[in-house]
C-alpha cells in the first residue's frame, strides 16, 4: 500500500469513528429539541387557557353587576305593584268626596295629602305613571278591555282610562286599562 492509500484509509476510519461519536450526539440533539417544542406547545397551551379564563372571569364579574343592578332598580317591584293599588283606591275615594260640607272638604285634603306624599313616594324610586288618555293604542303599555266607534277620532285612539298604568324604571309595572277608538264605517255615497 502507498503511503496515500494509508493517508487515506486512517482518515476513512477516523470519520467513521466522529461519525459513530456523533450518533448518540444527534440523537441527543434531537430529543432535547423535541422536548424543547412539547415544553413551548404546553407553555402556549396553558397561555391560551389562562386568557380564556380571563375573559370568563370577566364576564362573570360584568353579568353579576349588572345582576346587583337590577336587583337595586327592580327590588322594589312587588311591593310598588301593592302601593299603585292603593294610590287607585285613594283617587276612588278622592272622586267619591263630593259636596261643600266641611267636614267633608277636611276629609279630603287629608286623602290628597295622603295621595300627594304616595305619589311623591313613587316618583323616587322611578314608578310612573302612564296615562294614555287621546294617546295612540300601545299594546306594550295598555291592556284595550273594548273598543267603541267614536266619529271624528282617529283609530286606535285611547278615549277613556279605566285605570292608570304603572311603569318601574321603564318596565312595565301594570298596563293601563283603556277604551280605544275603532273606525267609524265609512257611508258609501254612490248608493
Amino acid at each position: 500500500m502507498s503511503d496515500e492509500q494509508k493517508v487515506q484509509d486512517e482518515l476513512n476510519e477516523q470519520a467513521t469513528a466522529d461519525a459513530q461519536a456523533d450518533a448518540p450526539q444527534a440523537e441527543a440533539s434531537d430529543e432535547l429539541n423535541a422536548a424543547l417544542a412539547a415544553a413551548n406547545q404546553d407553555i402556549a397551551d396553558l397561555k391560551e387557557q389562562m386568557l380564556r379564563l380571563q375573559a370568563e372571569m370577566q364576564n362573570v364579574r360584568r353579568r353579576a353587576e349588572a345582576d346587583v343592578e337590577k336587583a337595586h332598580k327592580f327590588g322594589v317591584e312587588k311591593f310598588a305593584a301593592e302601593m299603585v293599588n292603593t294610590v287607585d283606591n285613594l283617587e276612588r275615594a278622592l272622586a267619591a268626596i263630593s259636596g261643600e260640607d266641611e267636614t267633608l272638604n277636611a276629609i279630603r285634603e287629608g286623602v290628597e295629602m295622603t295621595l300627594s306624599g304616595l305619589v311623591n313616594g313613587l316618583a323616587k324610586y322611578k314608578v310612573d305613571v302612564v296615562d294614555p288618555m287621546s294617546q295612540p293604542f300601545n299594546p306594550e303599555l295598555h291592556q284595550a278591555m273594548s273598543m267603541v266607534e267614536v266619529p271624528g277620532t282617529e283609530p286606535n285612539t285611547v278615549i277613556a282610562v279605566m285605570q292608570k298604568g304603572y311603569t318601574l324604571h321603564g318596565r312595565l309595572l301594570r298596563p293601563a286599562m283603556v277604551m280605544v277608538s275603532k273606525g267609524a264605517p265609512t257611508i258609501n255615497e254612490n248608493a
